[in-house]
C-alpha cells in the first residue's frame, strides 16, 4: 500500500518535471516491480508486455480509427458538416456557435479525437464567426467545447483504450456514449444561448438560408452519414438482414471505417499520393505514441496490483463504512483535480488501473463508469490551467489569448458538470441502449 502511494507520487513528480507520461509510468512501474519481486522478474514482465502489446490483434482497432479520422480530415468533410449545420441554425442569435457545436459532434462521430475535432473545426468555423462579428470569447469557446465531444461520441479512441485496459466490451462502450454525447451537444447549445442572453452582441444572428439551399447542404453530408452507418450499423448488427447478413467486430468495423474514409476522400478527388503517405506517417507516429503510453500504463498497473493498492483501497473503504455514492464522489473530485494538471489520456491511464477494481467491487457497472470517466475527462480538456483543447485552439488561431478562451469556455464546463450530475443520478441515460444489445 505505502509502496503504491510512493509510486503514484513519483509519477506525478516526474510528469510535473516534464518527463513524458509513458516513460514516467514505465520507469516507476519497473522500479517498483523490481523492489517488490526482483530485477529479473521486472525485466521479464516488461519485455513480455512490450511483445504482447505489439502482437495484440485487439489493439489494431486503435491505428485503424486514427487512420479513418485522418482520411476524413483530408476529405474536407468538416466544411460540409459546418455548412449543413449553419444552414439550419445560423439565422438564430448565437446560431453560428450552435452550428459549430453540431458540426463538431458530427465530425467527432467519424474522427474519434477531441484534438483533431478542435483543430479542424477552428479552421472552418472561426473565419465565418468573425465575418459576422462574433466575440472571440464565444467563437473560440464553442470550438474548444465542441471539440471535447470527440472522445465520447463513437467511434472514440479513448473509449477503445478504456475497454482494452479494463477488458470491457468496446461495442457496449460505443453505444453507451451516444445518449451522453447527444446530451452534451444539446447542453452546449444551451450554454451558447446563455452566453448571448448575457451579451447579445457576442453572437449576432446571421442571414436566413432558403429551404432549397438547406436541403442541398444536407445532401452534401451523405458521406458522413454513410460512413457512420457502416461503422456503427455493422458493429451493432443493423446490417444483419437479407441480402447482407453482416455484423462486424470492433476491429472489423474500424477497418471498414478506414477503408470507407479512404475511398470517399479518393473519389472526391481530394487525396493525392503525397497526402496518402502523410496520413500513413501521421497514423504511425500517433499509434506509436499511444502504444508507448499504453505499455507504460500496463507496467505501472502491474506494480500497483502486486503492491496491493486496489485491495487496500477496497479494505479501507469497507472499514470506513462509506456509502458507494460517497466513494464515487471522492473519485470524481480526484479526477477533477488531476484534470487541472494532466491531459486526458495520461489521466485515464494513470488512474483507471487503481480505481477500476474499487468501483466494480462496489457494484458499479464498468460500462457506466467508463462513460463517467470520459465525461470527467472532457471537462478537463477545457478547464484551466491545462485545458488541452484550449491550447490546441490557441495554437491554430494564434491571435486570441488563452485567457480570452478560458473566459468564454466557463459556461461550457459548468454545463458539463450539470451533465455529469445527470449521468450520475440517472444511470439509465448511459445503460439503456447497451441493455438492448
Amino acid at each position: 500500500m505505502i509502496a503504491s502511494l510512493i509510486g503514484f507520487a513519483a509519477v506525478l513528480i516526474l510528469v510535473l518535471l516534464r518527463m513524458p507520461i509513458a516513460f514516467a509510468m514505465g520507469l516507476v512501474g519497473l522500479t517498483g516491480y523490481a523492489i517488490e519481486t526482483s530485477y529479473r522478474g521486472a525485466v521479464s514482465m516488461s519485455a513480455r508486455l512490450i511483445i504482447d502489446t505489439a502482437q495484440d490483434y485487439g489493439l489494431s482497432i486503435v491505428p485503424l480509427f486514427i487512420l479513418m479520422g485522418l482520411f476524413v480530415n483530408k476529405g474536407g468533410i468538416s466544411k460540409e458538416l459546418y455548412r449543413a449545420s449553419n444552414a439550419f441554425l445560423g439565422h438564430f442569435r448565437g446560431g453560428l456557435a450552435m452550428a459549430t457545436i453540431v458540426a463538431c459532434g458530427g465530425f467527432a462521430a467519424i474522427s474519434g479525437s477531441s484534438l483533431a475535432t478542435a483543430a479542424t473545426m477552428s479552421k472552418v468555423a472561426m473565419p465565418e464567426m468573425r465575418k459576422y462579428g462574433y466575440a472571440d470569447t464565444l467563437s473560440t469557446a464553442s470550438i474548444a467545447a465542441g471539440g471535447t465531444l470527440g472522445i465520447l461520441i463513437p467511434p472514440s479512441v479513448i473509449l477503445v483504450i478504456y475497454g482494452l485496459l479494463t477488458e470491457t466490451s468496446i461495442g457496449a462502450l460505443f453505444i453507451a456514449g451516444i445518449v451522453p454525447g447527444a446530451l452534451g451537444i444539446l447542453l452546449y447549445m444551451v450554454a451558447v444561448r446563455f452566453s448571448v442572453m448575457r451579451n447579445p452582441d457576442a453572437g449576432p444572428a446571421g442571414p436566413r438560408v432558403p429551404w432549397p439551399d438547406r436541403l442541398r447542404a444536407l445532401r452534401d453530408v451523405w458521406a458522413v452519414l454513410l460512413l457512420f452507418f457502416i461503422v456503427i450499423g455493422g458493429l451493432y448488427g443493423v446490417l444483419d438482414f437479407w441480402p447482407f447478413y453482416i455484423t462486424f467486430s470492433p476491429t472489423e468495423a474500424a477497418g471498414m471505417g478506414a477503408a470507407g474514409a479512404f475511398f470517399i476522400t479518393l473519389f472526391r478527388g481530394r487525396l493525392t499520393f503525397p497526402d496518402t503517405i502523410e496520413v500513413l506517417k501521421e497514423t504511425t507516429m500517433t499509434t506509436a505514441s499511444l502504444f508507448s503510453v499504453l505499455i507504460g500504463a500496463w507496467i505501472f498497473s502491474n506494480f500497483v496490483n502486486i503492491a496491493g493498492l486496489p485491495e487496500a483501497l477496497r479494505s479501507g473503504v469497507s472499514s470506513l463504512g462509506l456509502a458507494p455514492w460517497m466513494v464515487m464522489g471522492v473519485i470524481l473530485l480526484i479526477y477533477v483535480a488531476l484534470g487541472c494538471v494532466f491531459e486526458s489520456l495520461s489521466m485515464l491511464l494513470l488512474t483507471v488501473p487503481i480505481f477500476f477494481p474499487l468501483v466494480t467491487g462496489l457494484g458499479y457497472d464498468p460500462v457506466w463508469f467508463g462513460i463517467i470517466v470520459v465525461v470527467v475527462t472532457e471537462i478537463s480538456l477545457i478547464t484551466p490551467p491545462v485545458g488541452l483543447n484550449v491550447f490546441v485552439l490557441k495554437g491554430v488561431v494564434g491571435d486570441v489569448s488563452t485567457g480570452t478562451i478560458f473566459r468564454g469556455v466557463t459556461p461550457f464546463w459548468m454545463i458539463d458538470i450539470l451533465r455529469l450530475v445527470l449521468l450520475l443520478a440517472i444511470p439509465g441515460l448511459t445503460l439503456y441502449l447497451p441493455s438492448l444489445m
